[in-house]
């Protein structure tokens, strides 16, 4: 093949944009269904966030009437992290599968929470998250 004729370097480069705006869309939707969920300890508090670390959903059990306001406001704030830590390392992982390490995945986890970069296998087995339904 020829890759001095610009009809052809034109087909083939009109092809990658093809497959990669395909691949874009195919992680846009994966990234859309993105969400953490994590609850205090007790379950006494459920938080859920999306795929930007919004919170979605918030559920309280009627034995937080009795925490004191500060220790409710922990609480919350303590399984938001953890839902966000949560949604950071699948947006990583959707972010490497489909574009690889490199400036994609740089953007990404450069806006994200501090302990969600990749882990590995073994840190993760070992540390698994808390999932909550």
């Amino acid at each position: 093949m020829n890759t001095a004729d610009p009809a052809q370097w034109l087909t083939r480069y009109d092809e990658r944009l093809s497959r990669t705006a395909a691949r874009a869309k195919e992680a846009g939707a994966l990234l859309e269904k993105v969400t953490g969920t994590a609850s205090s300890p007790r379950r006494d508090v459920t938080v859920t966030v999306n795929a930007s670390g919004a919170l979605e959903d918030l559920s309280l059990t009627p034995a937080t009437r009795s925490l004191e306001a500060d220790e409710l406001a922990r609480l919350i704030l303590d399984a938001t992290r953890q839902a966000r830590l949560m949604v950071s390392v699948q947006v990583n992982a959707i972010t490497s599968e489909y574009f690889g390490e490199g400036p994609a995945l740089a953007v990404v986890t450069q806006h994200q929470p501090a302990g969600a970069a990749r882990r590995d296998d073994d840190d993760y087995f070992a540390n698994p998250p808390e999932i909550t339904t």
